[in-house]
């Protein structure tokens, strides 16, 4: 499941306040180690951030749809790596609320933790973790979840481990090797990691 649809809650096609709080709500559900409030928080409050590029775009002659689209939420990652600070606080929340024993590492059925809450189904990972678990040592670290996170939002390489911090990307019918097609690779460089 995509990153933007497992935002989208009610499935409409649109990132609404609402949707922001529902997934604040699932992962205050999870928390771990992550105070509960500070994590809600942290997840909402990118809905102003989403919600002012949306605004923007309404004033350039768009129709003002009460929502985000995916185009726009695309806007905003292009620039997030203004945003370093923003990001990697995004993270840390995260890293808290997945380190469900509280021992300052991600273990792999806590990783499993992270992509069933952000997508709201269970989902393989035995596959994912070894591309992040780039010491082999069996857990992520906070500073090496902290890379992942921010390869994935700010980050220009689509062939980055961070691509798979939310899982597996989506299989692209009638091609086996992304790096072989012009069309994912120009894609990808342009995060459509989001739409996965």
């Amino acid at each position: 499941m995509g990153v933007f649809r497992a935002m989208d809650v009610d499935g409409d096609g649109l990132l609404t306040e609402a949707d922001f709080q529902a997934l604040a709500r699932r992962w205050t559900a999870v928390a771990g180690s992550a105070d509960p409030e500070r994590l809600a928080s942290i997840m909402s409050g990118w809905w102003p951030v989403l919600r002012a590029a949306s605004s923007q775009e309404g004033q350039e002659g768009q129709d003002d749809d009460g929502g985000v689209t995916i185009d726009e939420v695309l806007r905003v990652v292009e620039q997030l790596g203004d945003r370093a600070d923003a990001v990697s606080a995004t993270a840390d929340a995260m890293f808290d609320a997945v380190d469900l024993d509280g021992d300052g590492l991600i273990s792999r059925s806590e990783y499993a933790v992270l992509v069933e809450t952000w997508s709201g189904t269970p989902a393989a990972t035995d596959q994912v973790f070894p591309r992040l678990d780039l010491d082999g040592d069996g857990h992520l670290a906070r500073e090496e979840f902290r890379t992942h996170w921010t390869d994935f939002w700010a980050g220009d390489d689509p062939y980055a481990p961070g691509t798979f911090v939310f899982g597996e990307l989506l299989e692209w019918p009638g091609f086996t090797d992304p790096a072989s097609d012009p069309r994912i690779t120009s894609a990808l460089s342009q995060h459509s990691r989001l739409g996965r």
